[in-house]
Order: structure tokens, then sequence, then C-alpha cells
């Protein structure tokens, strides 16, 4: 584990000696069929203020609508902006609606984007709502055919524009079954939709109906009957949640709220180096004060708390290359915070086996017992932070969730190095010569 922790989080290693070992290996005739790879580089993904990139804010125009509706089409617009900067080639990018009684925003933030205007173009278009017909099948195989050739290749194969489009839907609402309570997608039209709906549904009975957002295949429900009422549900295996986001999609486009920029701020990829350096070098320092601290005040059990330091910092890197973990400056705030609070830990296991020893236990029985009375402390006082970083996460905005995340994994792994990690390393030196002396474990008995 401290071997695939360590190259994971830093597979430079691996592959120097891969690429060195490789070589030799062939020079040994037997061995020459061996060829190690190189490591996986999973990167880290770093935020804006680390990275550099645009961080912009949107005023959201809500006038024209309903306070129950805007919600919904704050979320709605959201959702389209998070697809449209997806496709730009943003990675990880950080949305957030800001509402209050008065104001609605939408704070954008994209990492690494140096096309600032495009970004901008992107996310200022409407959201585009349209229904479309299926094509008769000889017209299929032809634009197919072609699409084979290099031709038409944004071309949909399958379906064909008609002229109802979002601008003729008024609204999408969630609904269920009264039967069997399984959630479905009501569509009300305005009047000129109602009539180009009734006559789509006419013709294409025993069809399937295809609605589009941003030329983007949500849904295609089959046609039963002619639905002349302007009304009509889409069904399906939908849960609950699938069906709250396509009504948030429909609405987006039918019931788009304008936007418009009032903010923009770009850091440049040398601030964020700047910053990420200093972010870097602040972590380095800390750890090795944290190491020297503990090596001075608690000897052989400080350097070996030290190693159990470097194996958390490893795996929590790794975790952080793994899931990802987005890292911004207050999301390295967080990880050197849980640094010091995993110190903490192995203080108290320490500070209780000196107790132990004074009352005159061996070596073995006096961190057995150290381990154990000092396990509720360091169970309560983590929970309670734990809590706390999930309070700050649901909350909190987006450099605050940065920290609360690091910092709530911190702590997790933080739990299992110093009461597993730990342990292992005292249960291997039990028995042996250095666990005689007991000057070699703290700085003085008292």
């Amino acid at each position: 584990m401290i071997a695939l922790t360590g190259f994971t989080s830093y597979p430079k290693a691996w592959d120097k000696a891969t690429n060195w070992l490789n070589p030799q290996l062939d020079r040994v005739g037997f061995l020459s069929w061996i060829n190690l790879p190189n490591w996986h580089n999973w990167p880290f993904q770093l935020g804006l203020d680390l990275q550099g990139g645009t961080h912009l804010v949107y005023e959201a125009d809500t006038s024209q609508i309903k306070v129950e509706d805007i919600s919904t089409g704050m979320q709605g617009v959201r959702d389209v902006i998070e697809r449209r900067i997806n496709i730009f080639g943003v990675k990880e990018p950080l949305i957030q609606i800001e509402s209050t009684p008065k104001h609605h925003r939408l704070i954008v933030e994209l990492a690494g984007i140096q096309n600032t205007s495009q970004a901008i173009q992107m996310i200022g278009q409407t959201p585009s709502l349209d229904f479309r017909e299926e094509r008769p099948a000889e017209d299929t195989q032809q634009i197919l055919a072609l699409q084979q050739q290099g031709q038409y290749l944004y071309e949909d194969p399958y379906f064909q524009p008609t002229d109802l489009t979002g601008k003729n839907l008024k609204k999408a609402q969630l609904i269920f079954d009264q039967n069997t309570g399984q959630p479905k997608v009501g569509l009300e039209f305005d009047s000129e939709g109602t009539k180009l709906f009734a006559d789509l549904t006419k013709k294409n009975i025993g069809k399937r109906i295809g609605i589009y957002l941003d030329q983007t295949p949500i849904s295609a429900p089959n046609v039963n009957e002619e639905i002349p009422s302007g009304q009509a549900e889409i069904s399906g295996n939908f849960t609950t949640e699938e069906a709250r986001i396509l009504v948030q999609r429909l609405n987006a486009g039918a019931l788009p709220v304008p936007i418009q920029l009032v903010s923009q701020q770009t850091v440049g990829p040398s601030l964020g180096k700047v910053s990420l350096g200093a972010s870097l070098r602040a972590a380095f320092f800390g750890l090795m004060v944290i190491m020297i601290f503990l090596i001075v005040f608690y000897r052989l059990s400080g350097l070996l708390a030290s190693a159990s330091l470097l194996i958390y910092g490893a795996i929590l890197l790794s975790i952080f290359k793994l899931i990802p973990v987005t890292l911004t400056l207050s999301g390295i705030a967080g990880f050197v915070l849980s640094l010091g609070m995993a110190v903490d830990a192995n203080i108290l296991i320490f500070e209780r086996q000196k107790e132990e020893v004074k009352q005159g236990k061996n070596f073995g029985e006096s961190f057995k017992q150290g381990f154990k009375r000092a396990w509720p402390s360091i169970r309560d006082g983590n929970i309670t932070t734990l809590i706390t970083c999930a309070i700050l996460y649901l909350i909190g905005t987006g450099m605050i969730k940065g920290f609360a995340l690091t910092l709530g994994l911190g702590i997790l792994i933080n739990m299992f190095t110093a009461m597993v990690i730990n342990k292992k390393f005292i249960q291997w030196l039990e028995g042996t010569r250095l666990s005689k002396y007991n000057w070699l474990f703290n700085r003085k008995w008292k």
C-alpha cells in the first residue's frame, strides 16, 4: 500500500527507476523479456488561483419570471452553462448560484482558460430547445452513407427539424402518475405551440418525436395519439432526480433567464505559478518543522510518527489525484491544517504512553494502553471537526468547500495512520533490543 500510494502521488520516482532498470534487464539474456511499464500519471487538478484562468460574475434578470420559478430557472441556466463549458474543454469548472432577495448571480470560474472572449460568448448564448420528427428511412440511410464519406458529419441522421421550438413551450413541470406514482414530465405550450404540436403529433402517430436542447437529444417519446390540448407528458423509466433534471433543461430552453456579465477577473498563469510555489514551500517547511519537533521531543517514537506522517501525505495526495480533488489555496490550507491535527493524535498517544511507563509498565504494554487511552480523545476531536467540515461543505462557497473537503479527507486518513500504521510500527519494535532503552522513546521520563 505504501508503495502504491507513494508512486501514485509521485510517479516520477518509479519512472526513473524503470527507465534505468529496463536496459539493465535487456543485457541479461534470460531476463530480456521483462519490460517494466511507466507508472500512470494522474495529474493534480489545480484551481483558478493556482493554475490561472478566468473568474466571471453574471447577473440574472428575473423581472419577467414568477418568484416560484426563479430557483428552477437559475438551476436550469446553470446546468446548460456547465454543459457548454464542458464542451469547451474546461476541466472541473466551478459554477455557483448566489441569490439574495434582490439579486441572483452566477459565479463561473474557468481554470486554465486563456481564450476568455470565446468562453464568455459561449456562456452568454440563450439555451436552444426544439422538437424534431423522425426522418424517412431512405433519408436516414443516405445521410449515414454520406457521413461515412466524411460529409454532413454534424447532421442528425434520425430526426429532422420542425417549426416547434422552445419559444412555443410555456412551461415544463415535474408530475407523478396517479396510479403508479412514477415521475413524468408535463409540457404546456402557448397558443401557437398548441397548434404546431397538434399538427406534429397528428402526422407522427406511432413514431417518435425528438426533444433537443442545445442540439443534444434529451428525450425521444413515442406519439400514441394526436394531442390538440397543448399539453403533453413525457413518460419513461425516469427516476425522480432524472425527471427533475429534464424539467430544468426544458425550462432553461423554454423560459431562458437573461444573464449579463457584470464582473470579469483574469488570473495569469505566472501569478498562479507563484501562488502554487509559495503554497508548496509552506507545506514542505511546515512538515519539516513538525517532524523535527517530534524527533526532538519523542526521539525514536517521533521518528516513527514522522514516517507515518509521510505515509499519510502520500495516501492523501494519491486520493486527491484519483477522486480528483480540485486543489486551491484554501484546499492546500486545509491539507496543512490536517497535518497539524495528525501531530495532535501522535502527541496524545505518546503522552499517554509516558504515563503508563511511570506506573512501571513495559514497552509493549505501555504503548498498548497509550493507544487505548488516547483513542477516545482522538475520536471525539476528529468527529467534531468532521461535523464542522460537513457543515462548511454544504453551506459554503467554492473556497470554503475546498478547505472543508481537503481537511475532512485529511482527518479520515489521519485516524487511519495514527491508530493503524503507528501501532504497526510499534509492534515491529516490540521485543527488539531497541525497545529496552526508554531514553530512545522520550526526551525525559518523569
